[in-house]
């Protein structure tokens, strides 16, 4: 078999450098270019990363042209069908499915951490009541660390099970405590007796004059969108808490920081803007007008929910989507819901016009999700909450994986300078 290496070469032909080709499971394969600046003098120049792998990882495979998202080997599509959030969450941190006695114990784990210090409702009491619950799951997020001293040892095997068990656990219990905040409704605490997406519904719905009853089909669409939410790959907010975590800081404070980075509209927000843009048409007899004006650059209008930085086929999670928003919306008896029937004309618009074919701007994740929450009354302020809340269980897994790399570094990517060369200071007077 013949080993493959890619040679840099000067002016004259004579060889710099060589690079060894690695090579993954699957994908393309990689030059590694660890020692390039110690052996030219060069850096490489990319922005975004989009020709960069920055890490070694089992976790999560995407192949855009093929639309395959896989957790550890598994399709997301079979994962959504059978699977429940929990399960998935053993498995993204783990590396298989569970066994029924782990799975047990783990469920025993994260159902009783999911109660929040006491003295944490004072950090809820110092923002007004019209903050951005993200904005609140940022802070709260980070001070976990300053009431969680046990868990903090990053280099504690131990101590790092437990941290990933209570930010998986808590996530729901203050997003929702996020909620009720805003509204000025009391916070309800969690119940062990429900499932992970049943106990967040509950938390966020139930008041304490009433007995709330967790809807079953809504309980079912929320376990499935925060599978299809928990990892994918090294987006933003992932690469955000790998780099948080190269420097050594806590979980909490990482994983507060993958929650800012996701807050960002061209991350986590996307859903919301969907919704805004399907609002914007208003009505079928309006698409074409509006599909015109998307094709016309001048015009600065996007499609929002089609196309995807990596997907350059159909998004494998936006099928599974279709099907649930069906099902959500017959049992919130809104079977006439006029967004969904606009979604869907538009869809079908879309994947017949040559233009969006050729640019591979098929449907995404987010077109159909934010119709679904907004159909089970949650508001568009709590969309890129739930987002965080499932994508905590990637990023604890992804943080796990980077602290147990025997070589891990800090991360310190370079720059190309384009600024002012050296000069010489000089006093005011004389400037």
């Amino acid at each position: 078999m013949l080993k493959k290496e890619l040679y840099l070469v000067d002016e004259s032909g004579k060889r710099l450098c060589v690079f060894s080709v690695l090579k993954g499971t699957e994908g393309p394969e990689v030059f590694d270019i660890g020692h390039l600046y110690k052996e030219t003098g060069y850096f490489t120049f990319d922005p975004g990363f989009f020709s960069t792998a920055s890490c070694r990882s089992s976790i999560t495979f995407i192949d855009g042209d093929k639309g395959i998202l896989r957790y550890r080997g598994y399709d997301i599509g079979e994962l959504a069908e059978h699977s429940d959030f929990l399960e998935v969450a053993y498995l993204l941190l783990k590396g298989n499915l569970p066994g029924e006695e782990d799975f047990a114990l783990f469920l025993h784990q994260i159902k009783h951490h999911s109660m929040v210090h006491e003295q944490l409702i004072y950090f809820f009491k110092g923002f007004r009541r019209d903050a951005h619950p993200m904005a609140i799951m940022v802070s709260v997020v980070g001070a976990l660390s300053a009431f969680y001293h046990d868990s903090l040892d990053i280099n504690d095997p131990k101590q790092r099970v437990i941290a990933s068990h209570r930010l998986i656990a808590k996530m729901p219990t203050i997003s929702a405590m996020a909620y009720k905040y805003s509204i000025g409704q009391p916070f309800i605490f969690p119940k062990n007796s429900l499932s992970y997406a049943g106990n967040l519904l509950h938390m966020m719905f139930a008041v304490p004059a009433e007995e709330y009853v967790v809807n079953p089909v809504f309980e079912k669409a929320l376990d499935k969108i925060l599978i299809l939410h928990a990892d994918h790959e090294q987006n933003a907010s992932t690469s955000t808490v790998r780099l948080a975590g190269s420097s050594q800081a806590n979980p909490f404070a990482c994983i507060a920081a993958g929650i800012a980075s996701l807050w960002g509209p061209a991350h986590g927000g996307a859903n919301e803007a969907v919704l805004n843009m399907l609002n914007e048409i208003g009505h079928k007899k309006n698409i074409k007008n509006f599909i015109e004006k998307v094709k016309n650059k001048k015009d600065g209008v996007r499609l929002m929910g089609f196309g995807h930085r990596v997907y350059k086929n159909y998004d494998p999670r936006a099928d599974v989507l279709r099907k649930i928003c069906h099902e959500v919306l017959k049992e919130a008896k809104q079977e006439s819901n006029s967004l969904f029937e606009l979604a869907l004309e538009l869809e079908k618009i879309a994947l017949s016009d040559q233009y969006f074919i050729e640019r591979n701007l098929y449907p995404n994740v987010d077109f159909y999700s934010g119709i679904i929450l907004q159909a089970m009354g949650i508001p568009t302020t709590m969309f890129t909450v739930l987002f965080s809340l499932a994508r905590t269980t990637g990023w604890v897994a992804q943080w796990m994986e980077m602290m147990e790399e025997p070589d891990k570094r800090i991360s310190r990517p370079r720059q190309l300078y384009e600024g002012t060369a050296h000069r010489n200071y000089k006093d005011i007077n004389n400037r």
